[in-house]
């Protein structure tokens, strides 16, 4: 791959629209637009690790976005400073604009993510493979559908589907962003018919012309099962998983599943020699233990993009290449790997299976597959007086009256995929009679 192609500021859909001179570029236009979009301002909403946190502020799908967003600026800034000065005679290809593809991508790297967190995604995973959705297996594929799509339900091909599709009332090419910023928003560059091994993938059935036009515009060659990854993806990933992995550590402190002891021991790991010294004598500044930790996670998140950088530029030629073949967060020294990886195990341990988290996902699982079987058996059978009813709450944007079997399932997998954790709350509790507006 070649940067001079992969750095493409071509817009999906609008490829042939000369619009007018604008200040920003056409990268920057794409953070804007993300920023400004209804699923994404819905994200406020949409459980991170802890769902629906009560009266302690934690983080939910948008602030972690933001925050991913920073720090994939960050990276993308770094990596764009060495390769400008690597390829000073390539003056035209658009470096300076990385941090910009990078932070819009990062922002919509969890737009396509159901309510209740990873449970949503269980939830709709099992209403294929064991519930009463299986029924429809033989109907999808006789129909030509991929029934793959549903058993494997992704939120990253979601996240293509959301802001690529041209759903009812909307523009050729959904947000109309540029190649390459949804370029990198793909972690899985290949379909689900193989994502029985891997259990993910990139697109939807409905979303593989548009993935091909894309890997044509940027010269993505194939590999394998599918197509290698855009080397910014890698970018993307890294930011995510600096974020999260640090944050719920800091979150889980807030919400008191973990002492201040426990969270200094695990992020002092991340520093050895002077550098420590140096951190603990800052720390010794404030007494403030919330202002401490916020000081170490600050430290660590300097740190891991630092040493991201510094492996992504040593291995150029392999992201290029399509080669590289492991996350950038574990290229990191073995310091800062050892220490990240004994977070992860604490964060498992500690927070992830705690009862607070396992009980409103327990909830979160039933809500959520309750409203996919009564909507997707609405839009099965139309013509049905409560079937009437229930559909008349779905916006026009989404074809309830789809021809096809896949088609109806997608479209009922649209709505729900799209509504907050709150939204789909409510509506279970008005469907099931549990809460009646006031007469």
């Amino acid at each position: 791959m070649k940067w001079s192609k992969l750095l493409s500021g071509k817009r999906l859909g609008v490829e042939n629209y000369h619009e007018r001179k604008h200040e920003r570029t056409n990268f920057q236009r794409d953070y804007d637009r993300l920023i400004f979009s209804s699923p994404f301002r819905r994200l406020q909403n949409k459980t991170q690790v802890f769902p629906l946190p009560g009266s302690i502020f934690v983080h939910n799908r948008l602030t972690h976005s933001l925050e991913v967003s920073c720090v994939g600026r960050s990276l993308g800034k770094n990596i764009a400073a060495r390769l400008i000065q690597k390829y000073a005679d390539e003056p035209q290809t658009n470096f300076s604009e990385i941090d910009s593809i990078v932070s819009a991508a990062c922002l919509a790297h969890d737009m396509g993510n159901p309510p209740f967190g990873h449970s949503g995604e269980r939830a709709i995973a099992a209403y294929f493979a064991d519930g009463k959705g299986k029924q429809f297996e033989d109907r999808v594929r006789t129909e030509g559908g991929r029934w793959e799509d549903f058993l494997y339900f992704e939120g990253n091909a979601n996240a293509m589907r959301l802001l690529t599709h041209q759903f009812n009332g909307r523009r050729e090419g959904g947000f109309a962003l540029t190649y390459s910023t949804l370029a990198s928003i793909v972690k899985y560059p290949y379909s689900s018919l193989h994502a029985a091994a891997k259990r993910k993938f990139g697109f939807f059935q409905t979303e593989e012309d548009t993935f091909m036009r894309i890997v044509e515009e940027l010269d993505i060659p194939q590999s394998g099962e599918g197509f290698v990854r855009f080397p910014l993806v890698y970018l993307v990933e890294a930011a995510d998983d600096i974020c999260y992995q640090i944050m719920d550590i800091e979150d889980a402190h807030k919400l008191r599943l973990m002492t201040c002891d426990e969270v200094f021991s695990l992020f002092l790991a991340f520093f050895e020699g002077k550098r420590l010294d140096d951190i603990k004598h800052t720390m010794e500044m404030v007494n403030d233990v919330n202002e401490q930790i916020a000081y170490l996670r600050s430290c660590i998140i300097g740190l891991l993009v630092d040493e991201c950088t510094q492996e992504f530029i040593d291995n150029e030629d392999l992201f290029l290449a399509g080669t590289y073949d492991k996350p950038l967060i574990e290229g990191i020294s073995e310091v800062a790997k050892n220490a990240y990886r004994r977070c992860s195990e604490v964060a498992y341990e500690k927070i992830y299976v705690s009862h607070e988290v396992v009980d409103i996902e327990l909830a979160g699982y039933h809500i959520f597959g309750y409203l996919l079987e009564t909507i997707i058996d609405a839009m099965m059978n139309p013509s049905h007086s409560y079937s009437k009813l229930l559909l008349n709450r779905v916006p026009a944007q989404y074809d309830v009256f789809a021809p096809t079997t896949y088609g109806k399932i997608q479209c009922a997998l649209d709505y729900i995929s799209g509504m907050t954790d709150v939204y789909a709350l409510d509506l279970y509790r008005k469907i099931t009679g549990m809460s009646l507006p006031a007469v």
